[in-house]
């Protein structure tokens, strides 16, 4: 009876290993025709719920390609780009220009966008900034002998006297006064030197590499410069700031000395505000080193730009930069229109998984609906970079996939795309347990 028994036992074990090896070879080509039919139905789904899309099965690449192409406008057939077409026809003065979609930074005209070059008092949009996120306008100011000392443009401060600081930044950015400016330095930065690290660490902290800050006033200083590119970011964020608005689109604003009294009227001296409808700031400047310069900002039809123009002719050319500045925004608002790109959500819903307990794992991501300036020489597309398979063990929550969007071929925002589940790794208990069931419970 023992030996009968025990013969049982390996009869049933070698029968066990014998199915884990058919079952193996089973679930395989039961997975391989799966995956076909899955991106058979997948294909299918992408096919009769999006719109104008090209869906293209890349094997060699491993991953499924979705194009959306825009409506556009039909392209005129000129040899050269858009940019050096339209350089040509805006004929600007400035040395560097720059113009920016304001809500994602996008560029969308620069010429010679990306040099290091001095900005003058267009530095005084940092200034503001750092001042409203580290102090409060309620803060009393006392002017140093340092401060009372800079040159012009001055408000005439004195060494010793009290302002409010609510007061001061007025007089930082409707009328550009150097004194202020060192004056606001110090008593927010402790020092011209400290408040120029925080400059400079709020520049990194909004992507400005190509930047640095050694002055709050931006007369010329050695090792003082910034980039169009980084000026229109510094002017983007800016005026995502109510308070920074309120400021620099007041008309005047008049103050108190608080310990003498001597009262002050500032006005606005940004002719652009009233250039063009729209307009909305944001700082001129202009030493003998940079040459006169402006950052603008234009919101008109869901549209808001930031541009910047720097070197933009010496005296008597004091106008050129409002040419410039027109001709920019006018550029925006005439070549460029808001435009959706959007996907279909329920194109993939789940990936076909090898040597795992599930025959698929349920996906999950979230295509956003996106708008761009965009202007009709420009194209988009959206790509799935998502695995015709994958292979087990997966966890829950996973990043099995990405889908990306693209403008002009260059990747503009990245999706994730996560397991729903998990999905073990098929063992030897596994197929035990399947080979028992299926004899068991036929």
């Amino acid at each position: 009876m023992k030996l009968k028994f025990s013969t049982l036992i390996k009869i049933l074990i070698i029968l066990a290993i014998i199915a884990y090896g058919f079952y193996v070879y089973w679930i395989n080509t039961d997975h391989s025709t799966k995956s076909a039919d899955s991106n058979a139905t997948e294909q299918t789904a992408i096919n009769q719920n999006t719109t104008n899309q090209v869906a293209v099965d890349d094997t060699k690449n491993n991953k499924i390609i979705n194009t959306l192409a825009l409506d556009s406008k039909p392209v005129d057939d000129t040899n050269s780009s858009s940019a050096d077409y339209i350089m040509e026809k805006l004929n600007l003065h400035a040395k560097a220009a720059l113009l920016m979609d304001a809500s994602n930074y996008r560029v969308l005209y620069e010429k010679n966008g990306y040099s290091e070059m001095p900005m003058a008092s267009t530095t005084k949009i940092m200034t503001l900034i750092v001042t409203l996120e580290n102090a409060s306008l309620d803060d009393v100011v006392t002017v140093s002998k340092y401060a009372a000392g800079m040159p012009d443009v001055q408000l005439g401060i004195k060494a010793g006297e009290q302002y409010k600081l609510g007061d001061l930044v007025y007089s930082l950015m409707l009328e550009s006064h150097n004194d202020v400016a060192v004056a606001i330095a110090e008593h927010v930065g402790g020092s011209v030197e400290a408040f120029a690290k925080m400059m400079n660490t709020k520049a990194k902290e909004l992507g400005c590499n190509h930047t640095n800050f050694v002055t709050p006033n931006g007369l010329d200083a050695e090792n003082h410069f910034t980039t169009a590119e980084d000026l229109a970011k510094i002017g983007s964020y800016a005026i995502k700031n109510d308070e920074f608005l309120r400021i620099t689109n007041a008309s005047s604003h008049t103050f108190k000395e608080l310990s003498k009294g001597r009262t002050y009227t500032v006005n606005n001296k940004d002719r652009f505000l009233q250039l063009m409808d729209g307009a909305i700031g944001i700082k001129t400047g202009f030493t003998g080193k940079a040459g006169f310069c402006f950052v603008g900002a234009l919101e008109r039809d869901g549209k808001k730009f930031v541009s910047v123009v720097l070197a933009c002719g010496w005296p008597p050319n004091k106008s050129y930069k409002w040419h410039d500045t027109k001709l920019l925004m006018k550029y925006g608002l005439d070549y460029y229109s808001l435009k959706n790109i959007t996907g279909d959500t329920k194109a993939i819903s789940s990936i076909p998984v090898t040597d795992g307990q599930d025959a698929s794992v349920n996906v999950s991501y979230k295509l956003s609906e996106i708008k761009l300036l965009l202007n009709d020489k420009e194209t988009s597309r959206i790509e799935y970079d998502i695995p015709n398979s994958l292979e087990a063990p997966i966890k829950k929550d996973a990043v099995v996939g990405h889908i990306t969007y693209y403008v002009n071929e260059q990747p503009y925002k990245k999706i994730p795309v996560y397991a729903t589940d998990s999905v073990k790794k098929i063992n030897f208990i596994y197929c035990l347990n399947k080979v028992l069931s299926s004899w068991f419970f036929q």
